[in-house]
């Protein structure tokens, strides 16, 4: 038989690992956004945690799977976040494209942490580069798919619908880095504005 893990201070073991990996996510997203992959090390995270390294490595292996699972985790809540924006009720297609992108949008912005380290420092490490080049493609594809759902037998075949999501994710990527280095005076509502435009005139055949 398997013994029982005895409950502390009325939490299961499981919960409590669950809870302590959270705060070492919270500790990487903070410290990536702020300091940067290079300047995060291992004891600055577990310190801003408030657990020793023994706890980090029950949940991660290094500092570098620490960030996969961080970027992971914003690009998790993007999917979800632009899915079910998607998915509301909405006047026009072109309204559907609008809630889909801003909701895309608000997690990069809302929360600068969050569109740093998935967008800056997953380049910035070399181990994670190839990682950032599969999300985006992952994200193109996602963006192919829901053009041919939108508009049908309007939207462009393949692989003119493949070409199209990876010019459309790799230059909003690309504009949201560039407004989070603040080299671009614009609102996250003019991105949202531009980048609506984009994916409408280019996801169907004129």
């Amino acid at each position: 038989m398997t013994p029982s893990v005895r409950p502390y201070a009325g939490r299961s073991a499981d919960d409590r690992s669950a809870e302590r990996r959270e705060r070492l996510l919270e500790a990487g997203l903070e410290l990536f956004a702020t300091v940067g992959a290079a300047g995060a090390t291992m004891t600055a995270i577990c310190a801003h945690a408030k657990l020793t390294e023994r706890y980090f490595y029950q949940s991660f292996s290094s500092k570098e799977d620490l960030l996969k699972q961080v970027i992971a985790a914003v690009s998790s809540e993007v999917r979800v976040a632009a899915l079910d924006a998607l998915a509301s009720p909405a006047s026009t297609v072109e309204k559907q494209v609008e809630n889909a992108i801003s909701a895309f949008v608000g997690v990069m912005t809302a929360d600068r942490r969050k569109g740093r380290v998935a967008m800056i420092e997953s380049s910035a490490v070399e181990s994670l580069r190839a990682y950032r080049q599969e999300l985006l493609r992952d994200f193109a594809s996602l963006v192919a798919e829901q053009a041919h759902a939108l508009y049908g037998d309007r939207a462009w075949s393949t692989p003119r619908s493949e070409i199209n999501a990876i010019l459309f994710v790799g230059g909003l990527a690309e504009l949201v880095v560039t407004w989070l280095n603040g080299e671009i005076d614009v609102t996250p509502t003019q991105i949202v504005a531009a980048a609506t435009d984009n994916f409408v005139s280019t996801a169907r055949r004129p």
